[in-house]
């Protein structure tokens, strides 16, 4: 039998359930508890990440290693969380309207 993806910091997940179903995050830390905290870098920006529970995220095999993804150095930025999931084929749809 396969063996499940953990949910480390970098993963790629897909949410399942909530407002934001479909839509592709990074881990960014595992809480315990079946609990992790998100974030996109649009909807959720890395100073205002999203709890989600393990069981409503589905887990891709992608791990993005978030100690390389700003190369010249640095705190990471939201555009570099937006760049590593356009990079890796998660893009964000942009509309002309602002989601509320």
């Amino acid at each position: 039998m396969k063996e499940p993806l953990s949910f480390e910091p970098g993963r790629v997940v897909q949410s399942l359930q909530g407002r934001d179903k479909g839509r592709y995050f990074l881990v960014l830390e595992e809480l315990g508890g079946g609990m992790v905290t998100v974030a996109d870098g649009r909807a959720h920006p890395l100073n205002r990440p999203k709890k989600k529970k393990t069981r409503h995220l589905h887990a891709k095999p992608i791990v993005v290693n978030l100690k390389t993804v700003r190369p010249e150095g640095g705190r990471i930025q939201d555009s570099d969380l937006r760049r590593a999931l356009e990079m890796n084929g998660f893009a964000v749809d942009r509309s002309l309207c602002k989601e509320g």
